[in-house]
């Protein structure tokens, strides 16, 4: 029997929602009715108890959201409440100056606040108006247009922060898309807030003077029109009047406060409730030190004792008890630390299982400092383990090869914040976080400078600054990009894997890339491994394409290119050239802009022909034997044009010819590592070639 009423009203629930836009419609045409038809006092109570209740739910509503944009309808629900408050206004005071009452709701509010003193009531509500006028609308205001500059300024740089995220693994294409459009309806809310607080003010002023006007208006009809005596006319047009006021201007107080609750609401995972009694009593010395100072006022000789000792007594027993709380769980996660220790298998120095353990190394090490511990133990919020198997999953369907796995431990004889990346047990790079700090970078329109402390980033070599933690909104309003320490470890090892991709793939490696390759492209397999080529010439030619940033996903070409060229040659960098040119259009997709068009550096042809006479046969292939002077002045010019092309915000690629392609590449990637070098034959048809520099030296 129970049931059945719980189900009615969930249908009748789902009908309201359902036609929800069509009681929006309903309610602005109440709206514009109650202003130019009277509206009887019964009707009339029921719209006052209506606007009560409305704005009793929006700023409980307020309370609970987690963050802004969890009401972002806010706007538009303070200017319909607004209108509708308003409304009763007038119709309010229609009523007292047309028939001098207002409904039951409006004399009992005026009745119970003036309380047989009409200047009490006057008073009271004169407060009331300055507390909602001066106090919350206009700080609210300030908040929101505070809150709107400065959420536009940092738009720039929180885009870029979620590039460097979805570029690290951090997220995925989805989670950015979704982080972008959050901002986007950030920026919109805080500028709607910004103009939707005037709303506010102005329903404080029009308060004050509809207030003036039924006061003189009611004197005036009641003493002039109806004969009234004057006492007697004060007292009841008095009465309706702070009356109406107050049924009118509570509810807009409600409304201001959930206003300012709303925009200096900061983004978290818990309502307002939860957070201010987490943070405010989640060290037990503010509640101690406030409770001691409390029951020091108690001593204060013509001060009443009871209640200074009766809230400072409260004060230091929460106090105590928070206190008495954190040993307890301080002792338990020790206690915890203790028994997994003790759970922890030990290995005596001299046992075969640690001696064997030892002997291979690592494809990929991750060294940790004991400071940098926290990244890895989820349980304290470290996500180091879990974005280093979002970075493994990209590379794989960036680079074509399966990256192997990443063992990350930490490392006693490194400094507590710093990081070592190891191939096979060789260091390739090295780096140091700083405790507490973010790191800061100007992507080239940074509108301000930004103390803190100066540094390197440690991936590309960019001119960057530790800033403090509490510093990262004022640094992303001024248009810096702001990654943590986290971000900054990922991001370099996802280069340094990058880099060193050819030697990670391993012969076995090669081998189930070809297993995998025979389910669609058999024939190609069959043909070229083992009958025309070996398995580890293979390998060679991907080390070399990895080398160079070039993805070996689609192996079938590769193969299939390799196989043909392979009847002439078994040079692994020969064939490598030649896979390059099937690849051409994977390999020039990223150099160009929308119009299909390559911004290139090209190589005078005295130098070119200068360079291929430079090369040497030897039994270790064909070497570039350029005097190391005149090398060096062919690098000083590279660099000269790159700089000057990227000083006017262009990215060039060298091109030259096939035959000294490779060979320029390796004199250049010391100096030029991120300089691309393109032979002519990888120019496929359609693309326009934009020489921005020759190289002439």
């Amino acid at each position: 029997m129970s049931t059945v009423p719980q189900k009615d009203a969930g249908g009748a629930l789902s009908k309201i929602m359902r036609h929800s836009d069509l009681l929006g419609a309903v309610g602005i045409m109440v709206v514009v009715g109650m202003l130019i038809v009277p509206m009887p006092p019964a009707l009339l109570d029921l719209f006052i108890t209506i606007n009560i209740a409305g704005s009793i739910a929006i700023v409980i509503a307020a309370l609970y959201a987690k963050k802004a944009l969890d009401l972002s309808v806010f706007p538009s629900l303070l200017l319909l409440s607004t209108i509708f408050r308003l409304a009763i206004n007038v119709s309010v005071t229609r009523l007292v100056l047309a028939e001098g009452e207002a409904g039951a709701v409006v004399h009992a509010f005026g009745e119970f606040v003036i309380g047989g003193n009409l200047v009490v009531g006057l008073v009271i509500f004169l407060i009331l108006i300055i507390i909602q006028f001066v106090v919350v609308t206009n700080g609210a205001g300030r908040v929101a247009e505070v809150a709107a500059r400065f959420t536009l300024d940092a738009m720039p740089g929180k885009q870029m922060a979620i590039d460097a995220d979805l570029n690290s693994g951090q997220i995925t294409e989805d989670q950015a898309r979704t982080r972008r459009s959050e901002i986007s309806q950030e920026a919109d809310f805080y500028g709607a807030m910004d103009g939707a607080s005037k709303f506010v003010k102005g329903d404080a002023i029009a308060a004050i003077i509809i207030t003036l006007i039924n006061l003189i208006g009611g004197l005036t009809i009641g003493v002039l029109m109806q004969g009234m005596p004057f006492g007697d006319a004060a007292h009841q047009y008095s009465l309706l009047t702070i009356g109406d006021g107050l049924a009118a201007q509570i509810p807009a107080l409600l409304i201001s406060v959930a206003t300012g609750i709303i925009v200096t609401r900061a983004a978290s995972e818990n309502d307002l409730g939860s957070d201010v009694a987490r943070q405010v009593l989640g060290n037990e010395k503010a509640p101690l030190v406030a409770g001691t100072l409390v029951l020091v006022f108690a001593m204060i000789p013509g001060l009443p004792k009871i209640p200074f000792i009766l809230v400072g007594g409260g004060l230091v027993a929460i106090g105590l008890a928070l206190r008495k709380r954190k040993k307890a769980a301080g002792l338990a996660t020790d206690q915890l630390a203790l028994d997994e220790a003790a759970q922890r298998p030990a290995l005596a120095a001299g046992s075969p299982e640690l001696s064997v353990e030892a002997l291979p190394p690592d494809p990929l090490e991750l060294a940790i400092g004991y400071g940098l511990v926290g990244m890895v133990d989820d349980r304290n919020g470290g996500t180091l383990l879990s974005r280093i198997s979002h970075v493994r999953r990209q590379l794989a369907t960036e680079l074509g090869m399966v990256v192997p796995p990443v063992r990350v431990h930490d490392e006693p004889g490194l400094e507590p914040n710093g990081y070592v990346v190891r191939l096979r047990g060789g260091e390739v790079a090295r780096g140091r976080l700083l405790a507490g700090h973010h790191l800061a970078m100007d992507p080239g329109d940074a509108v301000g400078e930004l103390g803190g402390v100066p540094t390197i980033e440690p991936a590309f070599g960019l001119p960057a600054v530790w800033i403090a933690d509490d510093s990262r909104a004022e640094a992303e309003a001024l248009g810096y990009t702001v990654v943590d320490g986290e971000s900054v470890v990922v991001t370099h090892l996802t280069e340094q894997i990058r880099r060193h991709a050819g030697e990670l793939l391993t012969r076995q490696a090669v081998r189930d890339l070809f297993e995998g390759l025979k389910e669609s492209n058999a024939a190609a397999v069959e043909e070229v491994v083992g009958d025309t080529l070996t398995l580890g010439e293979l390998q060679r030619v991907l080390q070399r394409l990895l080398a160079e940033g070039v993805s070996v996903r689609d192996l079938g070409t590769i193969v299939e290119a390799v196989g043909d060229r392979a009847r002439l040659t078994r040079d692994p960098d020969l064939l490598a050239e030649h896979a390059r040119q099937a690849l051409s259009r994977q390999i020039t997709a990223p150099h160009l802009d929308q119009d299909q068009r390559m911004r290139a550096l090209a190589l005078d042809p005295g130098v070119e022909q200068e360079v291929a006479g430079a090369l040497v046969q030897t039994p270790e292939g064909e070497v570039l034997a350029l005097d190391p002077a005149r090398a060096q002045t062919l690098v000083l010019a590279l660099r000269d044009e790159s700089d000057n092309a990227a000083r006017r915000g262009i990215h060039p690629v060298l091109l030259c010819s096939s035959r000294v392609r490779r060979h320029l590449r390796r004199l250049v990637e010391q100096a030029l590592p991120s300089l691309p070098v393109c032979s002519y034959n990888e120019i496929g048809p359609g693309i326009n070639v934009e020489t921005v520099g020759v190289i002439t030296a």
